[in-house]
């Protein structure tokens, strides 16, 4: 681990009930960021991703890449006991993030209505899958199931006449992290100028993926169902390829927009008639004739290497890049300039490579300051904190309540 250091929500404790991926996600950002955040988890087994494939010493590539910077408690939540001590830790914390489906935090006792009543400026996450009302709402999710009904999918397929295709990387899960983490924030920064913690108002945030994945395709993606009665009937490609080219021996992306950038892939394509071409005049024309214009620089590009044109398209300042493998990514000179995937030690799994939270800091810079806990790490340790004494904690551990993990896998 990095030397620990102070992150912006540095004193923030967030109590994650959450699993998977979009909860997880959420409280890894804050936790990179400095808040304390405590993973509840059910003693028999954990959160699921615990259990998933590409293991090290009995600790998968998911759950250590979604989880660092977290303490782990086990408490069973059907257990009276259990849903006592929550309360307890919920009556000082600042934040609390669930997953469940709808409607089961309040069966089992830790809904907002209960917590707020224990700690009215409590900031209380709800994360659904569809939302929690309406015909979907009680349905199980999964993140292709979501790229389905959001119109992702046909988004992806280019056209409302072609096959549907997911996005290959759980996009909407991890998109709600991103979208949820930032609305926690904002809901502390409204707790601070109402009062601050104690006297400020806390809220509860409720967000679905679904809602999630809309919302972030309606900038670029839904033109044509902005203006109400002007709707197109279908959705038609921009272009029968995407940006993608081949060369004689692999792929690079090429992207032109501007006049001047246009001039510079002819230039660097040696093909200057080109710019006398009518149907390419303007960036609208090179639009309407987007078929025509892309076959055209797929066409020359196969007539050479990748290096080549990547090298002669850069010296016209024409955008591009390479297109890489995963494994090419992290040796990639812009990943190594930027220090974008670092290598730490985990006590348990041992060396891992982690990427670097993408915000960088001047004044409180984010860390990496605990590795992924084993299940119940923490267990023991969290529950003295708020006054039950060693006796109490494992008479609570052999009746199933909490379970008491190794504390190696928070050794520094």
């Amino acid at each position: 681990m990095t030397s620990p250091a102070p992150g912006p929500l540095h004193g923030i404790r967030v109590l994650d009930l959450t699993s998977m991926i979009s909860g997880p996600t959420t409280t890894l950002m804050l936790a990179d960021q400095g808040a304390d955040v405590i993973k509840i988890e059910n003693p028999r087994g954990g959160d699921h991703t615990r259990a998933v494939s590409t293991k090290r010493n009995g600790l998968s590539a998911s759950f250590v890449n979604n989880n660092r910077n977290k303490r782990s408690l086990t408490l069973n939540l059907k257990d009276p006991r259990g849903v006592e001590i929550f309360h307890r830790l919920a009556s000082d914390a600042d934040v609390v993030a669930q997953n469940f489906r709808p409607g089961v935090a309040d069966r089992i006792g830790v809904g907002y209505d209960r917590l707020k009543e224990i700690n009215p400026s409590l900031i209380y996450l709800s994360i659904a899958g569809f939302g929690d009302s309406g015909p979907y709402a009680q349905k199980p999710v999964y993140d292709p199931l979501v790229q389905a009904l959001s119109g992702l999918t046909t988004v992806q397929g280019g056209a409302d006449e072609h096959r549907p295709r997911l996005v290959r990387t759980i996009l909407p899960d991890k998109l709600t992290g991103y979208a949820a983490s930032q609305a926690v924030t904002a809901a502390l920064f409204h707790r601070e100028r109402s009062g601050g913690k104690g006297a400020g108002e806390g809220q509860h945030i409720k967000l679905s993926m679904f809602d999630t994945v809309v919302s972030f395709l309606w900038g670029s993606d839904m033109g044509a169902h902005t203006f109400v009665g002007d709707e197109l009937p279908r959705e038609t490609a921009q272009s029968f390829i995407d940006l993608i080219y081949e060369t004689a021996d692999g792929y690079i992306s090429v992207a032109v927009q501007s006049n001047k950038e246009w001039g510079g892939l002819c230039r660097a394509f040696d093909r200057l008639e080109w710019l006398e071409d009518s149907r390419f005049a303007s960036a609208a024309l090179r639009g309407k004739n987007i078929d025509e214009r892309l076959q055209m620089t797929q066409d020359v590009l196969r007539g050479d290497t990748a290096a080549n044109w990547l090298k002669r398209l850069e010296a016209e300042d024409v955008p591009c890049a390479p297109v890489l493998t995963r494994g090419e990514v992290i040796r990639h000179p812009q990943t190594l300039a930027n220090e974008t995937v670092l290598e730490i030690d985990h006590p348990v799994a041992g060396r891992l490579r982690q990427a670097q939270p993408a915000p960088r800091f001047s004044k409180s810079p984010t860390s990496f300051r605990l590795p992924a806990p084993l299940l119940g790490a923490d267990s023991h340790q969290i529950l003295g904190h708020i006054g039950l004494s060693d006796d109490e904690i494992e008479q609570l551990a052999g009746d199933g309540v909490t379970s008491l993990g190794h504390p190696e896998g928070h050794a520094q």
